[in-house]
């Protein structure tokens, strides 16, 4: 694979347009929005920079891989000659099912199409393709060029040459692939989501503050941040579609969404994207945010 369209210009789809052209693939970033492209090459620029200030990077490696992307606004000649298409749109089934139904209709009849999803079924996304075979979940996780995880989730359909062929490009990207199956959170948000619900039911019960929570977490378990503030970090609003889709997919009380983590999301405080989470990112500070006006009354 050669030639790959990255579907969103987001946090995930400039982190994930970065990684495959750092590595000397051609890639094509899509996103309907051209303000939103604007911003997510911008975003790559400027985490291109920090690994530079690091001595991760070269300037000539800097160069080439702003080389690599290019930009469109149309998805049709974006996919044109796609070898492998990762969608990262918003965590919305509905939005990705529409999406990936339009890729099956437009994209060569050998191309893959990955879903960068953190908790969709990829089965249900490739139920509405004529190539279920190659649908296939390719879940990184944030930031993208640092992060070396990542999720490959088969389908009910999906092939084992489709497999292999992504688990091998993962390890082109330097990354650690690891294969699992398509249930409901499959390992990572299965297992990550609950644990953070039961900090968010931890702060809205008084049982401790937001810093304290956080503070237990990182020095008692050897987490490198608190799941507090990790919330913020993916969003509030994420880790609530997270948690749905668990409570939905198992209907099992457990994975029920905290009331907190509710209001906040409803009172627009998503975390670090919103400027207001469990913290205050307002001014550029992790300050704590006082969370007691939706505390349980």
């Amino acid at each position: 694979m050669k030639n790959i369209t990255v579907i969103g210009s987001g946090t995930m789809g400039n982190g994930i347009a970065h990684t495959f052209a750092q590595f000397g693939y051609q890639v094509n970033m899509v996103d309907i929005d051209s303000k939103a492209l604007a911003n997510g090459m911008d975003n790559i620029q400027k985490n291109l920079d920090r690994q530079l200030s690091k001595g991760i990077i070269t300037e000539e490696i800097k160069a080439k891989t702003l080389s690599k992307i290019a930009v469109f606004t149309n998805t049709i000649q974006a996919v044109a000659n796609a070898d492998l298409v990762v969608e990262a749109a918003s965590e919305n089934i509905e939005l990705k099912l529409k999406i990936f139904k339009e890729l099956d209709a437009i994209c060569p009849l050998d191309t893959i199409l990955a879903s960068n999803t953190s908790s969709i079924s990829i089965t249900k996304i490739a139920s509405v393709t004529k190539r279920p075979d190659k649908v296939i979940g390719m879940h990184f996780m944030n930031p993208v060029p640092v992060m070396k995880l990542v999720e490959v989730i088969r389908g009910y359909a999906t092939s084992n040459q489709v497999t292999k062929a992504v688990m091998d490009l993962s390890k082109k990207l330097n990354k650690e692939p690891v294969e699992v199956n398509d249930y409901p959170g499959f390992v990572a948000n299965r297992i990550l989501m609950p644990m953070i619900n039961e900090a968010i039911y931890t702060l809205y019960e008084g049982v401790a503050g937001v810093t304290e929570i956080d503070t237990v977490m990182k020095l008692g378990m050897a987490h490198p941040m608190g799941p507090l503030q990790l919330a913020d970090f993916i969003g509030l609003d994420v880790c609530l579609a997270i948690l749905n889709v668990l409570y939905d997919g198992f209907g099992n009380p457990k994975y029920a969404p905290c009331p907190l983590l509710v209001n906040m999301v409803n009172a627009g405080n998503k975390g670090v994207k919103s400027g207001v989470g469990f913290y205050d990112y307002s001014k550029g500070t992790r300050d704590m945010f006082v969370a007691a006006n939706f505390k349980k009354r």
